[in-house]
């Protein structure tokens, strides 16, 4: 397997000292969290440099999870778009379904390292929650995972596993009743209880060090896709595609690639219903720069610096806010970001359901979609890779409503 925690690029610039990449990132928290964020930064240094934490967590990710995931030739896929090759990387196959275990497994492992005693994590589609969950089991450490109620109504499969294995689901009514009122929950909970407590976030977003720890745990997906391609294909993709909320998948999926600048990367927002505000949940689209739950990124915010209202079919990306290195790549022009349809989505679920037996998430039925659309613009000899970063059993009553489809 490859190394676990990589070593820093210098295309991207950071973070520096001050866990910024470029304008963005930064650490804007209450006091309270400093320290707390501080002994977070120093611990990970150290595990970063400790080969038994590496060992340690390389055993986990093999054993426990089934890394190296594989890449996939969606060849019916392929013949139905025309044009380039479609390979998946197949994030879906992992132990609890998704992407997400890669980073709980680290984040709880370093809990142990600093001595706490507790666990919390935020969760939209549940998969952060479950492999929150999963990762505690396997460890010994008590987990409360925040999540919105109407992601709680519409991922009850996940919510049911998290049961399951001890977590204890705490349902959140205030506002819009998603992820953004989950994370702030979470960060309520972290303030009152920082002294034992780590809070395991689930995407690259907040303040530093989040977002480098989280992307560098996801990290092992590119890392692992650039040498499965060398051995596969002889040479690198032509284009490698994830869809974007906060960003883990992506983040994880491209890092490793934004050195190679002649490899193009999309990031697939979610369009939700359309471009009006409150429909969609687009911050690279549609937002401007603006802090949100302790860093500076790209954010859905109203005429008076106010956090909109966000839509998004798929819980996952049902977020106003995006990581501030994904923000840094927008601005940078190494990534190109888009965004596809609740619609769109809903449509590639079925396609490729159908074409290929593989269920997927919503969250990454917006990835497969630019997949066919970019298929079709290039050549048969072409190879778009597509972080395939969760599976579908969660979501697939959810669709069934959507689209009005009988049992």
């Amino acid at each position: 397997m490859p190394q676990i925690l990589p070593k820093s690029s210098p295309l991207a610039a950071g973070p520096d000292s001050q866990g910024r990449y470029g304008p963005f990132g930064g650490k804007y928290v209450p006091e309270t969290l400093n320290h707390a964020l501080e002994e977070l930064d120093a611990a990970y240094a150290a595990a970063a440099q400790d080969p038994d934490f590496q060992s340690r967590l390389n055993v986990l990710l093999r054993d426990l999870v089934g890394r190296p995931s594989p890449l996939y030739f969606a060849e019916r896929l392929t013949n139905l778009a025309g044009g380039a090759q479609i390979w998946l990387k197949r994030e879906d196959l992992n132990h609890t379904g998704a992407h997400k275990i890669n980073n709980t497994l680290g984040q709880a492992l370093l809990t142990l390292r600093m001595g706490k005693t507790r666990v919390i994590a935020e969760t939209g589609a549940g998969q952060h929650g479950v492999a929150s969950a999963t990762a505690c089991a396997r460890l010994g450490l008590p987990c409360v995972v925040y999540m919105g109620a109407e992601d709680v109504r519409r991922q009850q499969p996940n919510v049911r596993a998290m049961r399951f294995l001890g977590t204890e689901v705490r349902p959140v009514e205030t506002g819009s009743r998603t992820l953004r009122d989950a994370v702030n929950e979470a960060m309520r909970d972290w303030m009152a209880s920082v002294k034992d407590t780590h809070y395991i976030l689930g995407s690259a977003v907040g303040p530093h060090p989040f977002p480098k720890i989280v992307r560098d745990f996801q990290a092992i997906i590119g890392r692992e896709s650039i040498e499965q391609s060398k051995q596969r294909f002889g040479r690198l993709p032509d284009c490698v595609i994830a869809c974007v909320g906060g960003g883990s998948n992506a983040a994880g999926m491209f890092y490793p690639f934004v050195q190679t600048t002649d490899v193009p990367l999309i990031g697939v927002e979610a369009g939700g219903r359309g471009p009006v505000s409150g429909d969609h949940a687009a911050p690279l689209t549609f937002g401007q720069p603006g802090i949100l739950h302790g860093s500076l990124s790209y954010v859905l915010q109203d005429d008076d610096g106010q956090t909109c209202d966000v839509h998004s079919a798929s819980a996952g990306l049902d977020y106003p806010g995006v990581g501030p290195e994904h923000s840094y790549w927008k601005d940078s022009g190494r990534v190109a970001y888009t965004q596809c349809t609740d619609d769109d989505a809903l449509q590639a679920v079925l396609t490729l359901a159908r074409n290929e037996g593989i269920l997927c998430a919503l969250e990454s039925a917006h990835a497969v979609h630019e997949a066919m659309q970019q298929a079709k613009q290039r050549s048969k000899d072409d190879i778009i890779l597509v972080c395939l970063s969760g599976r579908g059993d969660k979501d697939a009553a959810e669709v069934q409503r959507l689209l009005g489809m009988n049992t």
